[in-house]
């Protein structure tokens, strides 16, 4: 390290500690440098100190507002937080003796209400991949892969997981005669997910033939629980593509992402009467915030179902329609 550059120093530091301490995930580590080592090359740029302790609210800013153009509100909130973390880091650490990045404000960002499909379109979903099976049978693979697909998708709806815990399964994760799974989320926080009864016995189902998954050599994962073809563990990006193909087979919907079945999972637990701590407890929510976004979704659809079909409502809008007159229906 330079001597002269403090502040490389006191990135990698606060790498190690975001990858160490705080465990966060690699994409979070790489994005929030990637942020930070901009940070560094326009203090470079300006010829501004290399030292974050140096360095004002002020110049702060610049580096904030010369990066703003074309970007979305995300984005720069993102960058924001960044920043903030940074320093906060080093005024934990005693690095510094004033925080310059305490009255960086993030900017605004709506969020959109989280996606879902209707209990009908997740049921045809989850059990589409029993149609693979009579068609392979003379397939031993085909049929343990039909098997394999079925499982991912009764566990993603029943249990709410990310795509990544999913995919990190492994087969001492699994408690079948309780009906739940270990999982690690964001942070490698543990936590436990229920297994409905259909996803216990889809499971079971799969894991009868999982020694089908092999490579040439008849080796494979000896821990992963989903295994591909050949026998290794199945990528999170490979998971998404079972969850489209048969999001298209089962609901005509081509652009199913796992992520929707978990907003599913939640927004179905929540219309049947969940409390609001448990699905967040569920779904390994680090704000009660987070899952709240939920309450907005039920509670759209329950104005949507008021206004089709309660007769004040109907009422309501035949009247309006007499005032507006003959030409103000719908197109």
């Amino acid at each position: 390290m330079d001597a002269a550059d403090p502040l490389e120093q006191q990135l990698a530091d606060f790498r190690a500690y975001l990858a160490t301490e705080r465990r966060a995930s690699s994409l979070t580590v790489a994005t929030y440098l990637r942020d930070l080592d901009a940070l560094r090359a326009y203090c470079l740029e300006h010829d501004l100190p290399r030292d974050a302790g140096a360095l004002k609210t002020g110049s702060l800013r610049a580096f904030l507002a010369s990066d703003f153009e074309g970007r979305s509100a995300a984005t720069m909130a993102r960058k924001v937080s960044a920043v903030k973390a940074f320093y906060r880091y080093l005024e934990k650490r005693g690095r510094i003796r004033e925080n310059p990045a305490a009255t960086l404000q993030r900017p605004r960002v709506r969020k959109p209400l989280p996606e879902f499909v209707t209990v009908e379109d997740a049921l045809r979903v989850v059990v589409a991949p029993s149609g693979s099976q009579g068609r392979a049978q003379d397939d031993v693979r085909a049929e343990t892969l039909a098997l394999r697909d079925r499982a991912i998708l009764e566990l993603l709806y029943s249990s709410g997981a990310r795509v990544s815990e999913l995919a990190g399964l492994s087969l001492h994760s699994l408690e079948l005669s309780a009906g739940r799974a270990r999982v690690f989320g964001k942070g490698q926080k543990e936590r436990l997910v229920p297994l409905g009864p259909e996803s216990v016995l889809s499971l079971q189902a799969y894991l009868q033939r999982r020694a089908d998954l092999v490579d040439r050599d008849g080796q494979q994962d000896a821990q992963a629980l989903f295994l591909g073809r050949f026998g290794t563990r199945l990528s999170a990006r490979q998971v998404q593509n079972v969850v489209k193909r048969y999001g298209e087979v089962g609901a005509g919907r081509p652009d199913l992402h796992p992520h929707t079945l978990r907003h599913t999972c939640a927004t179905h637990l929540l219309d049947a009467g969940a409390d609001l701590r448990s699905i967040q407890e569920l779904l390994g929510h680090a704000s009660l915030g987070t899952t709240q976004r939920y309450t907005h979704v039920t509670t759209d659809r329950m104005m949507t179902t008021y206004d089709r079909a309660h007769p004040l409502a109907r009422a309501r809008r035949g009247a309006l329609r007499d005032d507006l007159g003959p030409e103000s229906g719908d197109d």
